[in-house]
């Protein structure tokens, strides 16, 4: 299975008095990378939950939202914390000191104080299970996104690699009558300086030449890599780094075929190959 690094995930749980709104946002990177912005009353929820998304994500840097909204409820006590209204009230006579001219706090301000008014607390264990149960589901959702573009991606490059097979395939029958055309050309210039052609001459000459021009290896390496890259796209086991070698190799090859090419033809086939391989990588970058 192949997965994108790339998703999103947005989900809400109802809870008896309150919301719970979850956000999770994954783009590219080379190593796992969390960052949360949780509710004031869910911070201390921040190793539990990712501990449960280094459970389910080995890359890409994860953004993690998650907001408590409380509702009010027509049965539910409230009171005032009337420690917090006494430092309220000393430090706002304090600052009437040095500001007498400011305008002193209004009833209004105070309650609107967070933490002045108190409310039932939510039962805390129920709240981390509600938690981690909406955190799992949005991990589900977002690797289902994920897993939907990373099969675009792996359905992109083995288009790539089928048009690499067949630059191989189109490269292989070139070498003989690479080699013929420089006999040729070689007999007719010692024709030319030469009254009699010295056959063994020509023997060494073809063979150095054969020598200069044999791809067979890179050829060889081209399609032993190509198979190696299905392969991984086809396992269920991480593949982005992997890929990213064999992207490297595939295009070492591709330019050792250019090094030694002595015609416009498998010149032009280094440059196809070298731009294919291109592609791959940039697509790989988004692969887990």
């Amino acid at each position: 299975m192949t997965f994108s690094m790339t998703g999103f995930a947005a989900l809400e749980r109802p809870l008896e008095s309150a919301t719970l709104l979850l956000e999770i946002r994954a783009v590219n990177s080379r190593y796992l990378d969390l960052h949360f912005k949780l509710d004031e009353n869910l911070r201390s929820l921040e190793p539990t939950i990712r501990e449960q998304i280094g459970a389910h994500l080995s890359r890409g840097k994860i953004e993690c939202k998650i907001n408590l909204i409380q509702r009010a409820q027509t049965n539910q006590t409230m009171r005032l914390d009337e420690p917090l209204m006494q430092q309220l009230a000393a430090i706002a006579a304090q600052a009437q000191q040095h500001f007498p001219q400011s305008r002193p706090l209004s009833v209004a301000d105070i309650l609107r104080w967070p933490g002045v008014v108190l409310t039932e607390a939510l039962n805390h264990e129920t709240l981390v299970d509600d938690v981690k149960r909406l955190v799992y589901q949005g991990l589900q959702d977002l690797n289902a996104s994920r897993t939907r573009e990373g099969e675009k991606l792996k359905a992109l490059i083995l288009d790539r690699l089928s048009q690499i097979e067949l630059l191989v395939e189109k490269v292989k029958p070139l070498l003989p009558a690479l080699a013929k055309e420089y006999q040729a050309k070689l007999e007719s210039k010692l024709q030319e300086n030469l009254k009699n052609i010295d056959p063994e001459r020509v023997a060494q000459e073809l063979v150095l030449f054969a020598q200069r021009i044999d791809v067979d290896e890179e050829l060889s390496r081209l399609t032993a890599h190509v198979s190696e890259v299905k392969r991984i796209l086809n396992s269920d086991a991480p593949a982005g780094k992997r890929l990213d070698f064999l992207m490297q190799e595939l295009n070492r090859e591709a330019n050792t075929l250019g090094s030694k090419s002595v015609s416009v033809q498998t010149t032009q086939v280094s440059m196809e190959l070298k731009v294919l391989i291109e592609q791959m990588r940039e697509q790989i970058q988004n692969i887990e």
